[in-house]
């Protein structure tokens, strides 16, 4: 049937009748060769949301904020029950099931969602290319690239798949140009020319994609028309950016003015040059009247500056809910940002939640975020633990773990290597997290609690009511999240 993604190997006549669901492109679904009713786009987004996590059970308080993000419709539980009812009566029995309040897709069979198997071509095209086999390595990546038809999760609402088609749609140019990398490797520049032309003029701040277009055409004998795409690239981030092109831009325009020799032949298959390391920068903004914690800020400053020379450094701030754990762990880290130049990670573990993070999960959403493509994060918890700490050995990088549940959740997400380091918050104090320096945030001073009340409300208003004020703290448990939401009030 025309439009319908396939999988690239062949069926039985037994497999005829199996399930299938493509999210490359609009969502949907079929059994063997037959479409499927996916139902409204709000049914679709919730179906798209279950494939994507693979199995794994997805509350009814997420699939909300997946579908409607910050402000839900009343009836939105109501709703998202009636979606999986409705998809229930569509799937294979057992496909969709309910769980601990949820809902996961469970018993597909091998290559039913199509973005697995992008994956998995994808996988396979860098094994051949590793090995030297450009020529399976291209067959294979086209293969991966030929499931995508049109814009991944087209017309599905909500927050998670907006940001999930702009994930899909970064590792789509990321396989393209290996692609194009591959092509020029193997000597089609002519070929090449066209498609890249098309690719610039649609994501033309995409440098990677400028610097083969200029290798293409100098390769095709057209130096001045890759001298002038050079050019265009400079004045273009100049004006929209204010920045200069990237090293390995410029290098490759002087060697095209040098007429470099070594340009002028497709260079002997070998790895994809490496990109300058990604830097995260991942912290929440701090607050702008962040109050007191002064010996907290100093003694957390200096074991996270100690870093440098140790394995690394892990403070764990334990206190009650609203002590202003986060808060406290947020300032320090911005403090810190100087010490850790190559980049700063951030988590909420949902420690204290009906469901906390699972660490397979923040560690695949950690090695993106450090520059590892979706094909090479592995599948089990302790593949993932080894690959993050061998992408953070030689960097220095500050991990800010939050809302932890306990030592645990937590192990393997610490770094492994000189110079990095963590900051745990918890509620738990942490004394089995080997080498941890412990911190025990309580209650603000009564002064603390004064000061940031009056730095919220105004000190005109609080020093002509100090005794009421100095009431209004002490009936919020000299707690900073009670006092922060009073005085916002009165402020207000």
């Amino acid at each position: 049937m025309d439009g319908v993604p396939r999988v690239p190997e062949q069926r039985s006549p037994e497999q005829s009748a199996t399930l299938r669901f493509g999210v490359l492109g609009p969502v949907r679904a079929w059994r063997g060769e037959e479409p499927l009713a996916t139902g409204s786009p709000q049914q679709r987004a919730l179906l798209a949301a279950l494939l994507l996590r693979e199995g794994r059970t997805a509350t009814a308080a997420e699939l909300i904020d997946a579908l409607w993000g910050e402000e839900p419709p009343s009836q939105a539980l109501a709703a998202v029950r009636t979606y999986a009812s409705r998809l229930r009566k569509v799937l294979d029995a057992g496909v969709l099931v309910s769980e601990s309040g949820g809902y996961a897709v469970r018993g597909l069979g091998e290559g039913a969602l199509d973005l697995a198997v992008a994956q998995e071509w994808a996988a396979r095209a860098e094994k051949a290319r590793t090995a030297g086999d450009l020529c399976r390595a291209r067959e294979v990546l086209g293969r991966a690239l030929a499931l995508w038809d049109g814009e991944a999760l087209a017309g599905v609402p909500g927050p998670y798949a907006e940001a999930q088609r702009v994930r899909l749609e970064e590792w789509r140019l990321q396989l393209l140009e290996t692609r194009l990398d591959m092509d020029l490797e193997q000597g089609c520049h002519a070929e090449a020319v066209s498609e890249l032309t098309a690719l610039t003029a649609a994501h033309p701040l995409r440098e990677r994609l400028r610097e083969l277009l200029m290798l293409a055409l100098y390769r095709s004998g057209r130096q001045a028309e890759a001298l002038a795409v050079y050019a265009d690239t400079r004045r273009l981030l100049a004006d929209e950016l204010g920045v200069d092109p990237r090293p390995e831009l410029r290098e490759l325009q002087q060697r095209i003015l040098r007429a470099d020799p070594a340009l002028a032949e497709p260079s002997s298959p070998a790895a994809e040059p490496a990109a300058a390391p990604v830097r995260p920068a991942q912290l929440p903004a701090t607050v702008p009247d962040f109050t007191g914690r002064s010996s907290f800020v100093t003694e957390l400053g200096e074991v996270l500056s100690s870093a440098e020379g140790r394995v690394m450094a892990v403070s764990a701030v334990a206190g009650i809910g609203g002590v202003g754990k986060t808060t406290l762990a947020v300032h320090v880290a911005h403090r810190a940002r100087a010490a850790f130049p190559d980049g700063q990670l951030y988590v909420d573990l949902q420690g204290t939640g009906p469901r906390a993070a699972e660490p397979e999960t923040v560690l695949g959403s950690f090695l993106r975020a450090l520059g590892t493509p979706d094909a090479a994060v592995p599948e089990s918890l302790e593949d993932r633990a080894a690959l993050y700490r061998s992408v953070l050995d030689g960097r220095r990088v500050l991990v800010l773990l939050d809302n932890a549940r306990d030592a645990a959740q937590v192990r393997p997400l610490l770094p492994g290597t000189e110079g990095c380091a963590a900051l745990v918050t918890s509620r738990v104090r942490m004394v089995d997290l080997a080498g941890a320096h412990l911190v025990d945030l309580d209650v603000m001073s009564p002064e603390e609690a004064l000061q940031l009340f009056t730095r919220i409300v105004g000190e005109e208003r609080v020093a002509s009511e100090r005794e009421a004020a100095l009431d209004v703290v002490a009936a919020c448990g000299f707690l900073p999240l009670a006092i922060r939401i009073a005085a916002s009030r009165l402020a207000a």
